[in-house]
């Protein structure tokens, strides 16, 4: 942990001093960063310099001319936050006209996101991927980044995502808390914050000031204890690989019992290309494996290199089912998986409930493409 905090502390003097910024950056430089407190109403915003993920740089001062300013920390991979997203974009679309200015802050280290934590989304909180979802959802504000140092979160003290922050013409604030009190999408229409941004805009007093906010708690830098320890558990998983026969194999993509989306990855030890893409498929197992997903892989070696498939599978630390053929006609093998499978390895298959393939890959895979399908299927979903 103290490895943790001298590696932020390193890494926000370093953002400090090419922002040109002091005091402000010396307070989380401490071995024991200080629990953040949310900013108080009546409080003066605090200033910002962030990169957007339009790769400009921004700062209170681009906002002057807006007598409201809405500042809202959000990420990408909370389902809470995924499920307020398109109520943010029609926010803004509503009121782009009245003289409010938006922003929408990203406070999490990506480093401190633990793989369980990315079941209900395709993407980490990295700037690169924060691009990638700006792009796919549309986003009509500035999306910025704040994981490397945290300093503005710790700032404002955002406590979940999303959280809100409203700000007056002085830049005071006069609303902090949720958008709304439904987090399903289509069941509310973001009223706590309309009604904040309504009463600012009018001069008016905020009747609810201060709400509680629901959702996923700040990834702050220095709290990584938990991705450790899930490292360290997967770790000690047993690895094991069985054998299975041609009957074993039409079992498994009929997918009859399981009630969960099955991957499939087939593979060889003697495959360059299935060495390389294999860590993806941990990865993707780790994401998903606590919702209603399954990932198999099926080794198409011989059985005479059962020792060096399992060899690898340990190094991977593959604990999910792994199974090798004991079968030599690999023709057999092609019809039984996939008869729209050519032969080529490495092959995968997603598999619903009932043997439909709703993706499949011949060769290496597109991992985002992949986590796409997934969580965007029916029986997953981005949202609780």
């Amino acid at each position: 942990m103290m490895h943790t905090i001298r590696s932020f502390s390193l890494r926000l003097l370093i953002a400090c001093l090419a922002g040109g910024f002091f005091l402000p950056c010396l307070l989380p430089a401490q071995d024991h960063p200080p629990q953040p407190k949310t900013l108080a109403i009546g409080a003066q915003a605090p200033d910002f310099h962030l990169k957007g993920v339009d790769d400009r740089f921004y700062s209170l001062q681009d906002f002057a001319d807006k007598p409201v300013l809405v500042v809202i920390f959000s990420c990408n991979h909370c389902p809470t936050a995924q499920a307020y997203e398109d109520r943010m974009i029609q926010l803004v679309k509503d009121y782009a006209d009245k003289g409010v200015g938006f922003v929408v802050i990203s406070p999490n280290d990506p480093d401190a996101v633990s793989l369980n934590e990315l079941g209900y989304t395709d993407l980490n909180d990295s700037f690169e991927e924060m691009k990638i979802r700006a792009r796919d959802k549309g986003y009509n504000f500035p999306y910025l980044y704040d994981g490397d140092t945290q300093q503005t979160s710790l700032a404002y003290g955002p406590v979940a995502t999303p959280h809100v922050f409203v700000f007056d013409q002085q830049r005071k604030l006069r609303y902090t808390g949720r958008l709304d009190a439904s987090e399903n999408p289509g069941t509310a229409h973001a009223e706590d914050a309309r009604n904040a941004i309504e009463a600012v805009l009018k001069g008016e007093a905020v009747s609810l000031a201060q709400t509680k906010t629901f959702g996923c708690s700040i990834k702050w830098a220095w709290k990584n204890e938990w991705k450790q320890k899930l490292l360290e558990q997967w770790a000690q998983e047993p690895v094991t690989l069985e054998e299975i026969d041609l009957q074993g194999l039409k079992q498994l993509m009929k997918n009859e019992n399981s009630g969960k989306l099955r991957l499939i990855n087939v593979w060889a030890t003697w495959c360059g290309p299935c060495i390389v893409e294999f860590p993806e498929f941990i990865t993707i197992d780790r994401m998903y494996r606590h919702r209603n997903f399954e990932f198999v892989s099926i080794s198409a070696d011989q059985l005479k290199a059962k020792a060096q498939a399992l060899k690898l599978l340990t190094k991977w630390e593959a604990s999910n089912p792994n199974y090798i053929i004991n079968f030599e006609d690999k023709y057999a093998l092609i019809e039984a998986i996939d008869p729209e499978w050519n032969g080529a390895l490495p092959y995968t298959a997603l598999i619903a409930p009932g043997g439909e393939i709703v993706w499949r890959q011949e060769g290496i895979i597109d991992p985002l493409a992949l986590k796409r399908a997934i969580v965007d299927h029916p029986l997953m979903g981005r949202v609780y």
